[in-house]
């Protein structure tokens, strides 16, 4: 067992013993219009930002969505993402943040606020705001976000490496990952949803799905035959090959939509943890319905929802944390 899944399965047996999960930090202090009175255009600016940005590369609204879930999975929804390391033992060091997008983009966004509102907008913040826009700017929902976090001044590879579940997961692992951080089976299936749009490089799933099942030197028998076989096609067996990147939903790659529902029901999901939500009764009922679904209505309003709750994880607010001018500064 990896010892990151381990730490994680003792932090649910201790929290068993306690009477309870690990409770929810307090997210008293965020609120939806925090900036309203010190810096009323945050949001507007963050958006204007984020549209050229996707505008000039599509391929960024899925970067600086997945950038939220690595931010707000380790030490929470603080920025810490950001922060560079001077030893390369920070988050953005760690395996799991290999191939993240985005810093740049986050410093953008943070240095046009900073011009029109000095030291108010957290770095966390914007990452939320971000993620939000990156959704709302393929074709999904525009929610309310909350705001009011403040940026954390620690960053541990070792925290990222732990905490952060592999694509490789199955759905006992999956649930324990998300249950750690008091989010539940609802928000494990929709946030996986994310999945629907963005590419990944072919050393994050190949050798899993196609090679080495079980490191047994077959492919997974219940991936969809023709879909592997593409697959195959893309991803050369034997080649540690990061620069190849395939689209995770191979329909419709930049439109935040249905369809990762359809592929995951029809068994062409493209990691191991997307194909594992069909092994649990509640994650399995809501692919049904949604791979069934004639609208994403519904799907969108549990996504803000979904997005709202990991947005609270462990935040820094009030007199905690600070707020920084730059987002990637120097750590020891």
């Amino acid at each position: 067992m990896a010892l990151g899944l381990l730490l994680v399965r003792l932090l649910m047996v201790a929290a068993v013993v306690a009477g309870g999960l690990p409770r929810r930090a307090d997210a008293g202090g965020l609120a939806v219009g925090f900036y309203n009175k010190s810096c009323p255009q945050a949001e507007d600016l963050a958006l204007a930002e984020m549209r050229d940005i996707v505008e000039k590369d599509k391929t960024l609204a899925p970067a600086l969505l997945r950038f939220m879930f690595h931010d707000c999975f380790v030490r929470g929804c603080d920025g810490s993402i950001m922060l560079v390391s001077r030893n390369g033992t920070g988050e953005r060091d760690a395996l799991p943040s290999h191939g993240l997008r985005g810093y740049g983009e986050i410093e953008r966004i943070k240095a046009k606020l900073e011009q029109a509102c000095p030291l108010t907008v957290s770095c966390a913040d914007i990452i939320v705001m971000a993620a939000r826009d990156a959704v709302y700017l393929s074709d999904g929902p525009r929610y309310a976000v909350e705001t009011g976090r403040r940026d954390g001044k620690v960053s541990a590879a070792f925290d990222a490496n732990n905490d952060v579940p592999p694509p490789s997961s199955n759905i006992v692992d999956l649930k324990t990952y998300f249950s750690v951080k008091s989010l539940g089976w609802k928000d494990l299936v929709v946030l996986s949803g994310s999945h629907t749009i963005g590419w990944t490089q072919c050393s994050t799933f190949a050798g899993d799905r196609l090679y080495n099942y079980s490191g047994r030197g077959v492919q997974d028998p219940s991936l969809n035959k023709k879909y592997a076989a593409d697959l195959r096609q893309a991803c050369e067996a034997g080649v540690p090959d990061d620069e190849t990147v395939v689209a995770m939903d191979p329909v419709s790659p930049y439109t935040f939509d249905l369809a990762y529902y359809h592929d995951v029901y029809n068994d062409t999901g493209l990691f191991l943890s997307d194909q594992a939500l069909l092994d649990d009764q509640w994650t399995r009922e809501y692919v049904a319905q949604m791979a069934a679904a004639a609208s994403p209505d519904e799907y969108f309003r549990d996504y803000a929802v979904a997005m709202t709750n990991m947005g609270r994880i462990e935040v820094l607010t009030g007199d905690s944390g600070e707020i920084r001018k730059v987002c990637g500064a120097y750590v020891d």
